[in-house]
């Protein structure tokens, strides 16, 4: 469904299509605000990675968990933020939809298959 946009707006007139205008400046302050703050998110974790490398954990397992643990936090505000996936939330879920789909069905066949075994098979070393 397309949108038409060529109509114009006076001076002081809103435009309320239902979403940010991408030229405003507020809208463009926002996203900069936005990027600063993640940026600065980024910056933190960093620190705090470099500075776990001084804290001494006795566990080497727990070590890797708190290392994962922060790469996974970047990571997930890389993605949702500079890739730009926290704005496409409705594609993202129905693509997860689509692939918990496909998966219960390939389980399913797999389960049902799972003693459908092809001719002159050996089972427990007898033929099937």
């Amino acid at each position: 469904m397309s949108h038409d946009h060529s109509h114009s707006h006076g001076p002081g007139e809103a435009c309320d299509h239902g979403h940010d205008d991408h030229n405003s400046p507020e809208y463009i302050q926002k996203t900069i605000k936005k990027y600063m703050m993640v940026g600065g998110i980024l910056f933190g974790g960093t620190v705090l990675t470099v500075g776990m490398y001084y804290v001494h954990i006795p566990s080497v397992a727990i070590t890797i968990a708190v290392a994962l643990l922060i790469a996974t936090i970047k990571a997930g505000f890389v993605a949702g933020v500079f890739m730009h996936l926290s704005d496409e939330r409705k594609m993202i879920y129905g693509v997860l939809a689509c692939t918990v789909f496909f998966l219960i069905g390939l389980m399913g066949l797999t389960i049902w298959a799972m003693h459908d075994f092809p001719f002159f098979t050996l089972v427990g070393g007898k033929p099937s």
